[in-house]
C-alpha cells in the first residue's frame, strides 16, 4: 500500500498550518505540536529539515516561530515530501543497479508510468491549494467528542 510516513504526514500538517496562519505572526513549534498532537521532538526535526530546504524560516525571540520561506504558490507538496523523505519512489528497484531482475522485469514500464503520475501530481499541487481547505486540528476534534 502506498502511504506517507508519519514524518511526511506531520510535515505536511505543520507546513499547511503555517501557510494557513500566514496573516498572523510566526507560528511556534509548541503551538503546532499541541494543535496536532505531534511529538515535539519529532516535530522539531521535521521543522529543521523544512527550514534547511528553505521551505520555512525560523525566527527567534519571544514572538518567534516559523513562517513560510516563500509564497505558498511556489511550494509544492512534492518539495515538502522530498525535503523530509528524499526521492519519491513507489518501488526500490527502478534502476539496473537496484534490481537483479531489471532486464527481465515486465512491470518496469507500468511502474515508471505510475511513478511519473504520482510525481507530477505532487509537483503540481501547491501549498496554496492545501491552505485553501479548512484546517481541522486534533485539539478541535477532541473537544467535540
Amino acid at each position: 500500500m502506498l502511504r506517507f510516513t508519519k514524518k511526511a504526514d506531520y510535515g505536511l500538517m505543520a507546513i499547511h498550518y503555517i501557510a494557513a496562519q500566514a496573516d498572523e505572526e510566526a507560528v511556534s513549534a509548541k503551538r503546532i505540536a499541541e494543535e496536532f498532537k505531534i511529538p515535539p521532538e519529532l516535530l522539531a526535526k521535521i521543522l529543521q529539515r523544512l527550514a534547511k530546504r528553505k521551505l520555512i524560516v525560523s525566527h527567534n525571540g519571544p514572538k518567534g516561530g516559523y513562517l513560510l520561506g516563500r509564497d505558498p504558490n511556489q511550494i509544492t507538496v512534492g518539495q515538502v515530501i522530498r525535503a523530509l523523505e528524499g526521492p519519491v519512489e513507489i518501488v526500490g528497484c527502478v534502476t539496473a543497479d537496484d534490481c537483479p531482475q531489471y532486464v527481465r522485469c515486465n512491470l518496469r514500464r507500468p511502474v515508471e508510468k505510475i511513478q511519473a503520475s504520482i510525481s507530477h501530481l505532487l509537483d503540481t499541487m501547491t501549498l496554496a491549494e492545501l491552505a485553501a481547505d479548512p484546517l481541522v486540528p486534533v485539539a478541535a476534534l477532541s473537544a467535540t467528542t
